[in-house]
């Protein structure tokens, strides 16, 4: 085998209190592993950068086990395969797992997904092939059991899933109103996305009154993806039937106390249901969302924007700029500019 590259870390060295950032992560280096039989060497390309990674740099995080201090930071990414001992996967190889803040990782092969490049090119596959959008898809249909005509309320409608919840509903012929945060987030829901009506939830004093304008009658399902006042708003224009699906509550994240509810006896009052959900849930039919989704990719009529900053040293400040609402599209970093096929 080639001589081993260096490995570039970055490790969580002290719990945040609030936004995280560079001051919450040490840089290290390290000799990259050679792999052990059923392992993989790697070069890392892309990560994403996501809300449930703050809570798992908590010291009691909402779910999964949390990241010890000292321990590479998780994520997870795209990377290229240098040397393989795991059957089935060579080297060149694009795969997509669990990689962690590292340029070079070595895991084992069975947590690693070779990238089908007939449906995405490894761009796509962090942006409208990766687990955003297959979040959307499962949270809209198996979820939210979305109806053609239904009336569709998305919040953080830029955001990596609440962009492509977007799309979904209005492919299939439903009327979508987005909630976003600021006049340029406002109009590339409404311009891009396609939403058909969107509130700037940072220009309105009465959110639900802005929910009642931009939804005249009423909400038959909607995707929330931050939780708190907003969840709230929402609850009191449901109509009869209606179904909520809690996919995130980044609004919460960094609450000093959690935001109680007020108005769940709406739902009680519309008959309806709400349910949360994880995605991993459903990792035996991910095949299913991700050719759906490359078809209406190649169609054009679904986009995923990024927001892409380049090097592993970026990814601390990205997390921040994700909880600041900075970020203009998914946040992704680049890792490695050495992408070859695409």
């Amino acid at each position: 085998m080639q001589e081993l590259p260096t490995n570039h870390r970055l490790l969580l060295a002290a719990r945040p209190t609030g936004i995280p950032g560079p001051e919450n992560f040490a840089a290290d280096t390290v000799p990259a592993r050679a792999p052990d039989a059923g392992e993989v060497l790697m070069e890392t390309t892309y990560l994403s950068i996501d809300p449930a990674m703050r809570s798992w740099m908590s010291e009691k995080p909402l779910q999964n086990k949390n990241i010890s201090l000292g321990e590479v930071m998780r994520g997870g990414g795209i990377a290229r395969v240098i040397a393989s001992r795991a059957a089935g996967i060579e080297p060149g190889d694009l795969v997509q797992a669990r990689l962690g803040w590292q340029t070079h990782p070595t895991l084992n092969g069975r947590y690693l997904q070779k990238l089908d490049l007939t449906l995405g090119t490894s761009e796509d596959w962090i942006g409208p092939l990766g687990l955003s959008a297959v979040t959307a898809y499962f949270g809209l249909r198996d979820i939210g059991g979305l109806r053609r005509h239904d009336h569709v309320l998305v919040s953080s409608a830029a955001g990596g899933v609440g962009q492509i919840a977007v799309q979904i509903a209005r492919i299939e012929g439903c009327r979508v109103v987005g909630i976003a945060g600021g006049a340029r987030k406002c109009a590339f829901v409404a311009n891009e996305l396609g939403a058909h009506a969107v509130i700037d939830y940072k220009a309105e004093e009465n959110l639900s009154a802005a929910i009642a304008r931009a939804c005249p009658h009423g909400i038959d399902l909607y995707f929330d993806n931050v939780g708190g006042p907003t969840l709230d708003a929402a609850l009191e224009h449901l109509r009869p039937g209606a179904r909520i699906v809690l996919c995130g509550r980044i609004s919460q994240t960094l609450a000093a106390e959690s935001y109680g509810v007020r108005n769940l006896g709406r739902l009680s009052a519309a008959n309806g249901r709400m349910q949360s959900f994880l995605v991993f849930n459903y990792h035996d039919r991910y095949d299913e969302a991700r050719i759906w989704l490359a078809a209406r990719h190649r169609d054009s009529s679904l986009q995923q924007k990024l927001h892409v900053l380049a090097g592993l040293q970026q990814a601390p400040i990205a997390l921040g700029m994700l909880f600041r609402g900075e970020n203009n599209g998914k946040l992704v970093i680049r890792v490695s500019d050495d992408l070859g096929p695409r």
